[in-house]
């Protein structure tokens, strides 16, 4: 594992306003704390800062460089990195001190590697995780952790306990979960009834066919016919009815 180093300068936490003040100056405020240290407050370059996290994932150990003896010539790692949320510039930075003589736990990114079977027979390649938590120490950590996928057919998965991890590197979990499988395709079938809308066969679910009776609309019509109310002045009508039934006796 390479090392890079930073430059960096002790800063004060008084008064309140001196972190703006060190963002206006170009500079980015951090922290850096460790397991038998206590936390100092420091300030670095941000446009070195962001180099060097471009760099992390090949450069995972800093060296910091600092006029001040408290700072100068410790080994760091990035722990967190603060964003402002729209310009995505960084805001703060804390800062991990490491033993290069004692195992720390970090996480390392995944590379998927070869063409999987499954995926020449349609399958879709899914990694279920993206990074796996490992220990080692701090020189021998890993850029990355390759795992090849060309055996992998549809439904077939590789879990964490296949992995291949170089020298000294650790694997840290709880279960054997998976890493990455291959889905089977999935494709839409839509079924149209041709052959039964032809014959004039109603099929539930299908749409009636344009100036066709729906099913029972004959039977609703003539029930329709039957009940259909009287006109207005019925009851006239009946009046009469019964006024000239005497003179046809007649």
């Amino acid at each position: 594992m390479e090392t890079g180093e930073l430059n960096c300068e002790a800063r004060s936490v008084r008064p309140k306003g001196v972190k703006h003040a060190l963002r206006g100056q170009g500079r980015v405020p951090a922290v850096l704390y460790g397991p038998t240290s206590k936390p100092a407050a420091l300030s670095l370059a941000a446009s070195e800062l962001k180099a060097r996290i471009a760099a992390a994932s090949h450069v995972r150990i800093v060296r910091l460089k600092s006029p001040s003896p408290e700072l100068d010539g410790r080994h760091v790692i990035f722990k967190s990195v603060q964003r402002a949320p729209v310009s995505g510039e960084i805001l703060h930075a804390d800062l991990y001190e490491v033993d290069l003589n004692r195992a720390i736990r970090v996480q390392i990114a995944l590379k998927f590697t070869g063409k999987a079977a499954g995926v020449a027979e349609g399958g879709i390649l899914q990694p279920l995780v993206r990074a796996v938590e490992v220990e080692c120490l701090p020189l021998e950590i890993p850029e990355s952790i390759e795992v090849d996928v060309t055996a992998l057919g549809i439904h077939d998965v590789i879990h964490v306990s296949a992995l291949t991890f170089t020298g000294n590197v650790k694997p840290i979990f709880d279960s054997d979960f998976a890493v990455v499988s291959v889905l089977p395709p999935t494709v839409a079938e839509i079924a149209v009834p041709v052959a039964a809308a032809a014959e004039g066969v109603a099929v539930e679910g299908a749409p009636a066919a344009e100036g066709a009776a729906a099913p029972g609309a004959e039977a609703a019509g003539k029930e329709g016919a039957a009940a259909a109310p009287a006109p207005a002045g019925g009851k006239k009508g009946v009046a009469a009815t019964k006024k000239a039934e005497p003179a046809a006796k007649k």
